[in-house]
């Protein structure tokens, strides 16, 4: 007899119901849900839209280290006893956020083994995805992050994607991620429309040979299956 699969864990089913220690923010595009600096004493749920993180450094330069889609966490860091927020989170459009105060976090973690193994998963793929971005800044050239950068904004690759379509980021978020500037971003993203690797349509339209970049950097012909960006 076959044996039956295990239902899998809604994290925002189960957060919704949660009477404690929670609160649901509706955060317009381009306000700010913490700044940099500011009192680490919650973590965060995206249940809809998406976040932009970014920091500013010292000498006031800014770069943008992640944008988050719905169904993940930030601002973790204050469970490692992390006393202030390290980066800014921005709404990059209309979104629907579940704020948990750290203490009852705390408290799901313990009680809640599937949230907590969930949790960990996130945590797990959050330090791969750091990681996979300090090889990118070191050993690809900017167009190799640009193309990385669009594939993954695109989903490329991600295991049941239904996504249609993602809210448009400007050249000025893209050249913040890559760590180039603006007149950069452009001149790559001209030359991959040349070559067929995006296409422009009221949206941009993410093709799969643009993978080809990111593996070779070299200019590969043809266009494969698309993503929309």
């Amino acid at each position: 007899m076959a044996s039956k699969l295990a239902p899998v864990f809604d994290a925002r089913s189960f957060l919704t119901k949660l009477e404690n220690g929670k609160t649901v923010l509706r955060v317009r595009s381009g306000h700010i849900v913490f700044s940099q600096g500011d009192p680490a004493d919650s973590v965060y749920y995206v249940q809809n839209g998406q976040i932009k993180i970014t920091v500013v450094s010292q000498q006031a330069k800014e770069a943008v280290i992640a944008v988050l889609d719905p169904k993940q966490f930030f601002g973790e860091g204050c469970l490692a006893g992390q006393p202030l927020r390290m980066a800014t989170a921005t709404a990059l459009t209309d979104c629907s956020v579940l704020r948990i105060e750290k203490t009852a976090m705390v408290r799901f973690l313990h009680e809640e083994p599937s949230f907590s193994e969930l949790f960990m998963k996130h945590l797990l793929s959050r330090n791969i995805r750091i990681e996979e971005d300090l090889v990118d800044q070191l050993f690809n050239s900017s167009e190799q992050r640009l193309a990385r950068i669009l594939l993954l904004l695109a989903h490329f690759g991600k295991e049941g994607n239904t996504e249609a379509v993602i809210p448009k980021v400007s050249q000025e978020t893209l050249a913040e991620m890559v760590g180039t500037t603006r007149s950069r971003v452009s001149f790559f993203m001209n030359k991959f429309r040349k070559l067929g690797f995006i296409q422009y349509n009221g949206r941009l339209q993410v093709h799969s040979s643009l993978l080809n970049v990111v593996l070779h950097d070299q200019n590969a012909s043809g266009v494969g299956d698309r993503s929309e960006l």
